[in-house]
């Protein structure tokens, strides 16, 4: 295939690739996380016990509510926390973290990683399909922001989950879904995730390759996407072109 050498020797591999959206191609993680910390604290300043810690914007976050459908999230990380929240609070808190998200993201959008980007149109340039992922019906509108809507063939985002019932991560349903309407079968594409249910998700669906990303730059996140199911973890995906971040 022309330009096929472009392809790093991490993703020689395979013919496709799935891409997460959040802390992956844009660097919206933060804001969903931030959404999530206002959204837990005023639930547990009002509702909890007392003596309940915060919701710790890097640790909470990765292990509880990343890559999670946002009921899911919720009910996760109020269950941790020794709360037998019922069905119609999970529901508000969930609520809450969106009304809260949806604003934050209109005031002020979200950028891609450049990082995504270059390896992005070097995949592109090299002719493999590729696909954006994620479980967030806002998933169009941040790509649309951050102007990358276009380099990718295929968005499979939180309409389409919820239109084909497709399970949340670590359940694999979506990235299967994704690598279907590339028509590449899972064996031959590769999936990109920076959170530990996403690289589970990776592993669980027989994946060619798990591209684990840490944007937390912590050896302990780098631990846990490998014990998760990556098969490699950079900092950055300028890293698989050779270059810096």
């Amino acid at each position: 295939m022309t330009g096929r050498a472009a392809v790093p020797r991490a993703l020689r591999g395979v013919a496709a690739a799935v891409f997460d959206t959040d802390g992956v191609i844009t660097d919206s993680a933060r804001v969903h996380a931030a959404a999530w910390k206002a959204a837990f604290d005023q639930f547990l300043q009002l509702g909890g016990p007392r003596g309940q810690p915060p919701f710790d914007l890097r640790d909470d976050y990765l292990r509880y509510v990343d890559g999670k459908s946002r009921l899911d999230g919720a009910a996760a990380f109020l269950h941790a926390r020794g709360l037998r929240p019922s069905a119609a609070e999970v529901r508000a808190v969930a609520a809450d973290k969106e009304r809260i998200f949806t604003e934050r993201l209109r005031a002020d959008g979200v950028a891609a990683y450049p990082g995504t980007v270059r390896l992005v149109r070097a995949l592109r340039s090299a002719g493999m399909p590729l696909a954006a992922a994620s479980a967030s019906r806002h998933a169009a509108e941040l790509l649309d922001h951050a102007g990358v809507r276009d380099l990718f063939d295929v968005l499979v985002d939180g309409t389409e989950v919820a239109r084909l019932h497709l399970a949340g991560k670590p359940d694999p349903a979506l990235f299967l879904e994704a690598a279907r309407r590339l028509g590449v079968p899972a064996r031959l594409t590769a999936v990109v995730e920076d959170s530990l249910a996403g690289v589970e998700a990776g592993r669980r669906g027989g994946f060619g390759v798990v591209v684990g990303v840490d944007r937390a730059y912590s050896p302990d996140t780098r631990s846990a996407l490998l014990k998760h199911g990556a098969d490699l973890v950079v900092d950055d995906l300028a890293e698989l072109l050779g270059e810096d971040r």
